[in-house]
């Protein structure tokens, strides 16, 4: 955490000084704004939190509940939904909070005694070691409360508009504002009432029966398996040994039970099988009572006993998968012809099971892919065609989840006498665990993501996958980090430079990309930073040198890695790092030894991999999608 830079500060360094549009922020949503989110779930809540950081954006978010929301709903949270919560800064807040999800334990009619169950196998959530992160239970309300605090504590103070529902919106041809939003609000003093706003963007984060996917004229598309779950967050007790695990349940007659242990040591959740579904009578299973749904769990744990005594959420769903073919207001035929204005995010845009632990983590991901993009496209920083970027990425990741989530809830539903195999759901659960984690998105090549060329450079840094970190030591202080851990969601490009074997200092390939960096047009931080600004303001330089931190002279070290920052123009120490022994960074990531330059995006996914030497490509490359400043 870097503050000081500006001034002493004696309070809460995690309150950011309000700015721009935070200074006097008026209680009341205004007529005009830049971003208008609708939608106060995972995805805009995550959207908006990016966007609060850049004091001179007017973000509104509005949602039609009354307040925030308490029950229900998404539990499971991802090691790479992790991994973001920590660019936001509040990972080690929700994971002291959370329940640890550390193996998933396998039962199964017991082949003596079919009736009852037994337990088959166990297997680590985790057993390759794909991040340092865990997987974790937390209510999706206490995910949106931490997302809700990092809006607060930022420069623009933003905070949801409750009790605001969407109602439509026209698409103008021209002016600055082009979408004028309809809203009514749904509570309050002002309930009934009729509002329009005017924005520039929109952002549609309004659930599966999304009105903003409506009005743009988005249809999903896709299928129900016809087989109902039946979902319960209880407080019980029961003589099931595994009671505080992660357990796939499945029985010989009464179908199957994903239990998943939830956060305070005693809430667990049960996704209990209702079986198929009569596509004619589909009133009929929604009808199902939390009663019975208990009593039906209570056969698939024989020979265990389940004595429920407090129900804090029920609800009763089938498993749908459907995907919108478009995440944006231009149609198929259009791509290319114009910019988008309105954007689909989360169940807006894509559903599937509740069982997969996807719904929540993914919908993340869009509004942390959407957020920055707006930003830099509003600031100046990139062409309104960057905005294109965001329907072409996340709408073949929601092709691939509903792909990986009809495979996850068949397995799941088949009965263990059907299977071809007496170990198929365990296998099944091995191989979708890295995706199911996060970790198997991957770009395709665009403006903002590179060609694979130079992957052998970095073969852990993976060109369209997310930034790995590891471990480095920072030079300034001895303080051996985990360098990715450093990042924050403020909006910055990031460029990890790996050095080459020469010291600090010394004519080399590393001293004369610093000199590119400090002098060229082309630079990120001489060419593409408006000189009004900290050096480091748009573009956060990494230097990872080979030798150990007490080899490294600071006093060496080229200048651009040591930017002059803040009021005051003090040094910024934190951009030097040094190989950690016995657990070197160029041996982990497969850095060659020659060096390279590892370009990452705002929200920490690769965009390119380069030669020290390859600055002509690198400045070609950022001018694909960014304006010159100087």
């Amino acid at each position: 955490m870097k503050f000081h830079h500006q001034g002493y500060v004696s309070g809460d360094p995690r309150i950011q000084p309000a700015a721009g549009v935070g200074i006097d922020r008026p209680a009341d949503l205004p007529e005009q704004v830049d971003v208008l989110i609708v939608g106060a779930g995972p995805a805009g809540m995550l959207a908006a939190a990016q966007l609060a950081q850049f004091p001179d954006i007017n973000t509104r978010i509005v949602d039609r509940r009354s307040g925030r929301l308490e029950v229900g709903q998404a539990d499971g949270i991802q090691p790479r939904s992790v991994e973001t919560f920590q660019a936001f800064g509040f990972a080690d807040r929700i994971v002291a909070e959370g329940c640890l999800i550390v193996e998933t334990a396998f039962w199964k009619p017991d082949p003596q005694a079919p009736a009852r169950i037994v337990r088959t196998s166990r297997v680590l959530e985790d057993p390759n070691g794909v991040s340092e992160f865990p997987h974790i239970t937390v209510n999706q309300a206490r995910v949106l409360d931490y997302f809700a605090e990092a809006m607060a504590n930022a420069p623009t103070r933003m905070r949801p508009d409750w009790g605001l529902e969407f109602q439509g919106l026209a698409i103008a041809d021209t002016g600055e504002h082009p979408v004028t939003v309809t809203l009514v609000h749904s509570d309050g003093p002002h309930k009934g009432q009729t509002r329009r706003v005017r924005a520039r963007y929109v952002v549609g984060a309004d659930g599966a029966h999304s009105r903003v996917r409506g009005a743009i004229g988005c249809t999903p598309s896709g299928d129900t398996s016809n087989h109902a779950w039946g979902v319960m967050d209880v407080l019980a007790v029961t003589d099931f040994p595994d009671i505080r695990v992660k357990c796939a349940i499945q029985s010989d007659a009464d179908g199957s039970i994903l239990l998943i242990p939830r956060e305070g040591g005693h809430m667990v959740r049960f996704y209990v099988d209702l079986g198929d579904v009569d596509p004619a009578a589909r009133a009929a299973v929604r009808q199902t009572t939390v009663e019975q749904t208990i009593a039906r769990a209570q056969k698939i744990l024989h020979p265990y006993t389940l004595d429920v005594r407090e129900v804090a959420w029920y609800s009763v769903y089938e498993v749908g998968h459907r995907v919108c073919d478009r995440f944006d207001d231009v149609p198929v035929e259009q791509a290319g012809t114009r910019t988008p204005r309105v954007f689909i995010a989360g169940d807006a845009s894509h559903t599937h099971s509740a069982k997969a632990g996807q719904g929540m983590n993914v919908s993340m991901q869009d509004g942390f892919n959407l957020g920055w993009k707006l930003a830099h496209v509003l600031q100046g920083r990139s062409p309104a065609r960057l905005l294109a970027t965001y329907s072409a990425e996340r709408q073949r990741i929601g092709e691939d989840i509903i792909a990986f989530d009809k495979r996850w809830a068949s397995i799941m539903a088949k009965p263990p006498g059907q299977a071809q195999d007496a170990s198929e759901l365990e296998q099944g659960y091995l191989q979708i665990t890295e995706f199911a984690q996060g970790f198997m998105t991957q770009y395709q090549p665009s403006i903002i993501t590179g060609p694979a060329q130079h992957q052998a450079l970095a073969t852990g840094y993976p060109v369209g996958k997310r930034f790995r970190s590891a471990v480095a030591t920072r030079v300034a202080d001895g303080a051996a980090l985990q360098i990715g851990h450093e990042a924050r969601a403020d909006g910055r490009w990031r460029l990890y430079v790996f050095a080459d074997a020469a010291p600090a200092g010394a004519d080399s390939p590393l001293k004369s990309l610093a000199d590119w960096l400090t002098q060229s047009p082309q630079s990120p931080v001489h060419g593409l930073t408006p000189s009004r600004l900290d050096p480091n303001a748009w573009f956060d330089l990494k230097v990872v040198y080979q030798q150990e931190h007490t080899a490294v002279d600071l006093g060496q070290v080229p200048a651009v890695f040591l930017p002059r920052i803040g009021a005051h123009g003090l040094i910024d120490y934190e951009g030097v790092y040094a190989s950690t022994p016995g657990n070197d960074i160029f041996e982990a990531r497969g850095i060659d030894r020659q060096g390279a330059i590892v370009l990452v995006r705002p929200d920490q996914y690769v965009a390119h991999v380069l030669p020290l030497t390859a600055t002509d490509a690198l400045g070609a490359f950022l001018a694909g999608f960014m304006k010159a400043q100087r």
